[in-house]
């Protein structure tokens, strides 16, 4: 892994760019080679995401990818004052999550994952909190995204999830995790739109906080 900060889309002027930086090169040393530079197939926020997103094996390939890197950043220290742009402070027994591992940051070769860029909100979280905002996102948990189908397909996919994650608890448990790392993300992007975050500011214009919001009340009915 190569680490250019800027083509992992983390714009270095950011007060949180060193902290991210420190992350990449521990990833780098320890490595990991999931974390690649933008030079390759992104799925981005397109009109309608690629049916490769959505099949099973891109699932577990999403599980084993998260595991990887869950490992890889186990033993990361953050460098004293380090600061990141979700806030919070990392103590032991949390890692620097990924925080967005969603579709529209995988990269790809083929129907290989290679791995995911946007590192920007990268930050101090539980592995159950990063593991939790991946299943919101690929299996998914909510009707309101119309890219997908098969929505009463969820709780196999979630399992699914799960354990090739190797996370042993209830799917019940996770979906009460994945409520909580939402209704968190739901916080983060008012304050840091209030604090004049753009790209936040531009998520409240979209109207991302408030589906995400129907989302956490529609997932309190998750069959489980």
């Amino acid at each position: 892994m190569n680490i250019d900060a800027e083509l992992l889309g983390v714009p270095v002027e950011e007060p949180w760019a060193p902290a991210v930086r420190a992350l990449l090169r521990h990833l780098e040393s320890a490595g990991f080679d999931g974390a690649p530079p933008v030079d390759g197939d992104v799925t981005g926020a397109a009109p309608s995401w690629p049916e490769w997103s959505r099949e099973d094996d891109t699932l577990w390939q999403v599980a084993q990818w998260l595991r990887e890197y869950h490992e890889a950043v186990a033993d990361f220290v953050p460098p004293a004052g380090a600061v990141w742009r979700k806030g919070g402070a990392w103590e032991p027994g949390l890692i620097i999550g990924h925080n967005d591992a969603a579709p529209y940051n995988a990269t790809r070769a083929g129907r290989r994952l290679t791995g995911f860029v946007g590192w920007d909100f990268a930050g101090p979280v539980t592995r159950d909190a990063d593991l939790a905002f991946a299943a919101f996102a690929w299996v998914p948990l909510t009707s309101h995204d119309d890219e997908w189908a098969g929505l009463a397909d969820r709780p196999r996919r979630l399992r699914m999830l799960l354990d090739a994650y190797g996370w042993r608890g209830t799917t019940t448990d996770m979906v009460r995790e994945v409520r909580d790392r939402i209704s968190a993300a739901i916080h983060d992007i008012r304050r840091l739109a209030t604090a004049g975050d753009h790209d936040c500011r531009e998520l409240i214009h979209s109207g991302r906080d408030l589906r995400l919001a129907a989302a956490v009340k529609e997932l309190a009915t998750f069959p489980g």
